[in-house]
């Protein structure tokens, strides 16, 4: 594989549009002219970024993501002749139509599989789904690491748990959205863009474990501080990324497997270095002792941030994710020269600290600041892409905002 930088959606200006003023009613009316029908209801889940805590969701780890205002939307009508009929406003092309009872994991679809795979991922688990029209549209950015195959599977499977009645709770609905995505699209992800996007709640951070899907609203009133957390989104994604999350798990499986534990999150941070010692003796490659070191780092890494958001220490988070992105950048080695740009220029300028977030090899970096400051270090970074020969990328507020909901 080539690192290649590849730019997704050049065209676009470097802003991220807001959530529209009446978000139900235009989904509503375009609902009506392709189906010939009024839609039952109009949902929305949000796009989210990881404050901290990066490939650790899969290792039976700590996460703890935050909603972003830019949602996915939905609006579905109910069908019982088995016909699934998909469209997005999004994406250039005519309705998708399937059979329910034919839905088979990896067969493609493209954009429709994420909904798809929700819908067979419920009829696997045995909820009568007997069909759907469904038409959706979202403001969350494509290719830059905020979830936004995740909010197109929520909303899915929010929309058809409410018009059929079949009583999950939230968690329980994140976990058949990411079995969608595993199983059906293919994709081998954790728990954590699920969760976010179906749990998370406005002004707070989600503080989730992904061993027992416990979770905690941790107050993250950033403003009340006088910060920011911005976005930056590089609107570039590297070919080297296509397979490196696979990888990054498969080193993360083994290096458990050498430890004798059923998964990293088994290994304490006091008990790192006897375990790299392990590994080492064990004939471990270099890959899979750096991808040790970052799991079991970055789970402390989500446990100082708690502690330091409880005792109302903000500012001092800011350390801790400039930290967190030297080991994703050294160790993990999923960053890419874009997001590291975005950090030094950041940090060069006066933010207290960032870091990338998401799977990397492109995508976003996240920056916490003196709101005084936004302007300025939003300034050095642009500037900093401009000189690099870089695209601008587009920045925007992280402001944490509300999980899943029905809309209409």
């Amino acid at each position: 594989m080539t690192d290649t930088a590849e730019p997704t959606d050049t065209a676009e200006p470097a802003t991220v549009p807001a959530e529209p003023a009446e978000p139900s009613t235009e989904l509503t009316d375009s609902f009506t002219e392709l189906y010939g029908t009024v839609p039952e209801g109009v949902w929305a889940a949000p796009g989210r970024v990881n404050l901290i805590g990066e490939y650790t969701d899969f290792n039976d780890g700590f996460v703890m993501p935050l909603a972003l205002p830019h949602t996915a939307r939905a609006a579905v009508a109910r069908r019982t002749d088995g016909i699934l009929r998909l469209h997005s406003t999004d994406v250039p092309g005519g309705v998708v139509q399937l059979r329910v009872d034919e839905l088979a994991p990896n067969e493609g679809h493209g954009w429709a599989a994420y909904p798809a795979g929700v819908v067979w991922a419920l009829r696997e688990a045995g909820h009568p789904v007997t069909g759907a029209d469904i038409q959706l549209t979202s403001t969350v950015p494509t290719g830059a690491g905020l979830s936004s195959s995740a909010a197109l599977e929520v909303v899915t499977g929010l929309a058809l748990n409410d018009l059929f009645g079949l009583g999950l709770g939230h968690a329980e609905l994140a976990v058949l959205a990411q079995r969608a995505e595993n199983a059906f699209v293919g994709v081998p992800c954790g728990v954590m863009d699920q969760m976010a996007s179906a749990c998370c709640t406005e002004g707070h951070a989600l503080h989730l474990d992904t061993r027992d899907l416990t979770v905690r609203q941790v107050p993250f009133d950033l403003a009340a501080h006088g910060l920011q957390l911005l976005v930056v989104d590089t609107r570039v994604k590297h070919a080297l990324g296509d397979g490196a999350y696979a990888e990054r798990r498969a080193a993360c499986e083994e290096g458990a497997r050498l430890l004798g534990i059923r998964t990293l999150r088994e290994l304490p941070y006091e008990g790192l270095g006897a375990g790299l010692d392990t590994l080492a003796a064990a004939g471990a490659d270099e890959s899979v002792v750096r991808c040790v070191r970052h799991v079991v780092s970055d789970n402390q890494r989500v446990e100082q941030v708690i502690a330091l958001l409880d005792a109302g220490g903000v500012r001092a988070a800011g350390p801790v994710l400039t930290a967190g992105h030297v080991s994703l950048r050294d160790d993990l080695r999923v960053s890419c020269v874009e997001l590291d740009l975005v950090v030094e220029a950041a940090n060069a300028a006066g933010a207290l600290g960032s870091r990338m977030t998401g799977g990397g090899f492109g995508g976003s970096a996240i920056v916490l600041l003196e709101e005084a400051q936004a302007d300025t270090v939003t300034k050095s970074v642009l500037e900093a892409f401009t000189s690099a020969g870089h695209a601008a990328p587009r920045v925007f507020p992280a402001v944490p905002s509300a999980g899943a909901h029905r809309i209409a």
